[in-house]
């Protein structure tokens, strides 16, 4: 899932400040050598090989590359338990102290760290002039863009539309704790979305998550009726499957992010007119989720 094909997953953030032009070949990703002792390494690379990074004015798209090598910790276990017993047969000792087993443990991460190829996670990314898409809702992925955006100098921020109209966050005996940048007012604007005629909660196969003071409940298919029996008691809405124009998505509440879009374009003839296409379907559905936003801010503290 990301920006580019499949459905979309994406996390929006403000750039504060950005060079004219952001170095990404200073920090393009390197890969990790078979036998190193390096773990993990993030970099930039280009969405295509030998693609350049700017697509447009003040436009630049790019992944953000992360792999990690981390042995198979059963293969660990099975070669220490084979040290463990060529050490006791080569010493005539009964058992091996903390001491030494610990450093034949750290040998036999070693032996198999030099056979385990890393795992790469991609993470598609559009720095559009003061707004940065992410091709993700993961709080790791997102961790890491941040990090590497900053390297560069590109400072983002979370984007949200209480934090872009300074709102304070409010209380919710139901939501004691939540994340940066969450608020139980975006768990307010999806409730507050029930019942509107232009953007509907899936009828048929709808999924729902919300939270009431006895549990965690999850509603699957025709939602409706027994979403507005919760609504009628204490609850927080956390995500909902929702219809738009003629967009299918999840909207996480909590984060104001937006999770598996279905999103159709017209056939595209290179990978940029691709993107800038369904980019543009993306920037829609926010503006849209804003000014809707906007519009019912004032009665949120009260639902």
């Amino acid at each position: 899932m990301g920006l580019l094909s499949g459905t979309a997953s994406v996390t929006r953030f403000a750039v504060g400040q950005r060079p004219p032009e952001p170095d990404f070949e200073r920090w393009a990703f390197e890969e990790i050598q078979p036998g190193a002792e390096v773990r993990e390494r993030v970099g930039f690379v280009p969405f295509e090989p030998g693609a350049v990074y700017r697509i447009g004015h003040e436009r630049w798209a790019f992944r953000v590359r992360c792999d990690v090598v981390r042995p198979d910790g059963g293969a660990v276990r099975e070669r220490l338990a084979q040290l463990v017993a060529t050490e006791k047969e080569q010493t005539g000792a009964d058992s091996v102290g903390p001491k030494k087993r610990k450093k034949l443990r750290e040998l036999a991460e070693a032996e198999i760290m030099a056979r385990t190829a890393p795992r790469t996670r991609m993470t598609e990314c559009v720095l559009d002039g003061d707004v940065l898409w992410v091709g993700s809702t993961s709080n790791t992925a997102l961790s890491t863009v941040m990090s590497l955006a900053r390297a560069t100098g590109i400072e983002p921020r979370w984007k949200t539309p209480w934090l872009d109209r300074g709102e304070e966050d409010l209380e919710s005996e139901l939501l004691p704790t939540h994340g940066p940048a969450q608020s139980v007012l975006g768990c307010r604007f999806l409730k507050a979305l029930v019942g509107r005629d232009d953007i509907l909660f899936e009828p048929e196969k709808g999924n729902v998550t919300l939270v009431t003071p006895q549990a965690r409940v999850a509603l699957r298919g025709e939602v409706l009726p027994d979403l507005s029996r919760y609504m009628q008691g204490e609850c927080e809405l956390l995500t909902a499957r929702l219809l738009w124009d003629d967009l299918q998505l999840r909207l996480d509440a909590l984060g104001f992010r937006v999770n598996g879009a279905v999103i159709e374009i017209e056939r595209a003839s290179t990978w940029v007119e691709r993107l800038e296409a369904r980019l543009e379907r993306i920037a829609a559905l926010y503006a849209f989720l804003d000014e809707t936003y906007a519009a019912v801010s004032p009665g949120l503290r009260g639902l």
